[in-house]
């Protein structure tokens, strides 16, 4: 099974920008006017500013599990990429949401080191 999340954005321009400092990198495919970056195996996310979409826009939450979340959080300062405060759960997981130009949710989960 594949798994593609499409986060349905405004300004595609903005969004791409956003994006690629996200998962610093450029999109792994880009199909027509859809543009994916692999997450996995078989998952993706897909940044989509087609009018069909419009009433979407900002709606998307999805979780990612990262390793070197401390990493990745100091590389999206470096950006100006904002977040929300890392909170640490009963099991230990780190959790923090960031958001996107839209308000799109794309939130980073770190599992604790066994």
């Amino acid at each position: 099974m594949d798994l593609y999340s499409v986060m349905c954005v405004s300004d595609r321009i903005t969004a791409l920008e956003w994006f690629e400092v996200f998962f610093g990198r450029p999109a792994d495919e880009i199909l027509g006017e859809e543009h994916l970056w692999q997450v996995g195996e078989n998952a993706w996310v897909v940044v989509d500013d087609r009018d069909v979409r419009s009433e979407r826009v900002g709606g998307a939450m999805i979780t990612l599990g990262v390793h070197d979340l401390d990493g990745i959080l100091a590389r999206l300062a470096t950006h100006g990429v904002d977040h929300d405060p890392v909170e640490t759960y009963g099991n230990g997981v780190r959790h923090v949401v960031v958001l996107g130009p839209d308000g799109n949710s794309l939130s980073l989960a770190e599992a604790p080191t066994q």
